[in-house]
């Protein structure tokens, strides 16, 4: 199976921080959040990344190179301007091909082996699903006694940033800039969305604040 990391967002919310540095190569614990992605997916087995990158795209490749350094092979799909997250999976499917694929949020940091997800079966999606944390009470979607996703129904969980995605999700649409969100929604109403609850660690770095707390915390894991 492949995977692919989502790293071409601007940053905004990690300004100033992000004015000279991408939010990937942000240092957690002595390297960048990215490798953290890298390595665990190279322990779980999957090999072939595939990374889309927009706001300073050459100091990640430069950094990161062809992946050989943390255990992996990197192709890049290079946006002009960001596709949004359903048009930058659509832009990587030539890179990603027709089997079910790992999508990684670069912005997350997560302690699930994702080598226990289970297979997709007739689903499109398979959705990660974490406890409320404090800055998102409200949750995204419900997750059923039967391991179903739905868009709405109580009570909610907050999407991880992980997922398993089938490319037929996307692969309809038309190529440019377009949200993943409806996407899932429309597969949620048509019963073909699973999920799993994450009940490990799992932070959405997404202020300089929660960067330093993660990098706080494992530094005092050694």
């Amino acid at each position: 199976m492949k995977a692919m990391i989502l790293a071409a967002g601007l940053g905004t919310r990690m300004r100033p921080l992000t004015d000279r540095c991408p939010k990937p190569l942000l240092p957690v614990a002595d390297k960048p959040l990215i490798v953290h992605h890298l390595e665990r997916l190279a322990r779980a087995g999957i090999r072939e990344v595939v990374i889309n990158v927009s706001y300073r795209a050459e100091q990640i490749i430069t950094a990161l190179g062809d992946g050989r350094d943390f255990g992996v092979t990197i192709a890049w799909s290079r946006e002009t301007t960001p596709l949004e997250t359903g048009g930058g999976i659509r832009q990587a499917l030539p890179l990603l091909g027709e089997a079910p694929f790992l999508l990684v949020n670069g912005d997350i940091w997560c302690d699930l082996d994702p080598a226990t997800l289970p297979a997709l079966g007739d689903d499109l999606a398979h959705l990660v699903l974490v406890d409320n944390p404090d800055h998102h009470p409200d949750g995204d979607f419900h997750l059923d006694a039967a391991g179903r996703v739905h868009a709405t129904g109580e009570p909610r969980l907050t999407f991880a940033g992980l997922s398993l995605l089938d490319p037929a999700l996307v692969a309809d649409q038309a190529p440019g800039a377009f949200p993943l969100a409806p996407r899932l929604k429309a597969a949620m109403a048509a019963g073909r969305v699973g999920g799993t609850r994450h009940r490990g660690a799992w932070v959405d770095v997404g202020t300089p604040a929660r960067l330093a707390a993660l990098d706080t915390r494992l530094r005092a894991q050694g």
